[in-house]
């Protein structure tokens, strides 16, 4: 069937499909389960067309069987009466001999008809295998395509993560490291030279005031002296 050939077509495209071309194996299924259905629809509806048939081939069949066993009972009752003297003998014979020939007839529609139901009951059994064979591949094939779809988000996200880490630059990454820590050795000398600046700066502060202060009191002194010398005391 056609379907069967769909079906051997979406399994060669999965299987030498990439990775990173899964879409099309994916659109492919979705497509064979779309016409798997559309095969399902009218293998249902054929079947039900040929159930349909083999029911009326049998209604008829039993029907003339019916009439054939009626047939039967007319000739025979027939007859009865010609034998009683209620009709006449040579009408008799006529008329059992119609209803002999009716229910002949009958009798070869029932065969004929025992046939053709045999027959629409195979086509039945045929019909029905077929709708089940293709009821179990559409579930077989909506399975394969929810794994399918879950291997593709699995290998997309794969992709993106290893694209990424393909594009990270390792030697430009530690040349970026290395300008960093030459950047800080830097700042941190330049603070450590305002540090010795500034401390540079107070020493000499320092400086000047403790020989400010000396001056001043070596001139007390010299100045205490120079009175004494000349007996001058202090007020």
């Amino acid at each position: 069937m056609n379907f069967f050939k769909r079906l051997f077509k979406i399994g060669e495209a999965e299987a030498n499909s990439a990775i990173d071309k899964m879409e099309d194996p994916i659109k492919m299924t979705e497509q064979g389960i779309r016409d798997m259905k559309i095969d399902l629809e009218k293998s249902l509806e054929a079947l039900a067309q040929v159930k349909a048939l083999a029911i009326r081939s049998k209604n008829d069949t039993e029907e003339f069987a019916v009439k054939a066993e009626d047939y039967q009972q007319k000739a025979m009752l027939i007859l009865k009466k010609a034998q009683s003297g209620d009709l006449d003998a040579a009408e008799a014979d006529r008329l059992a001999k119609e209803a002999l020939i009716k229910k002949e007839e009958s009798l070869q529609h029932v065969t004929r008809g025992k046939g053709e139901t045999e027959k629409f009951d195979g086509s039945v059994s045929q019909l029905e295998k077929n709708v089940g064979e293709i009821k179990q591949n559409i579930s077989k094939w909506e399975n394969e395509l929810k794994t399918l779809k879950a291997r593709v988000k699995v290998s997309a996200a794969t992709k993106n993560v290893n694209k990424q880490m393909a594009e990270i630059d390792s030697s430009s990454t530690v040349s970026m490291l290395e300008r960093m820590k030459d950047k800080v050795n830097q700042e941190e000398a330049l603070a450590e030279a305002y540090g010795d600046i500034a401390n540079a700066s107070k020493s000499i502060d320092d400086e000047l005031d403790k020989a400010a202060n000396a001056t001043e009191t070596n001139a007390e002194d010299d100045l205490a002296k120079l009175k004494k010398k000349l007996g001058i005391k202090d007020s």
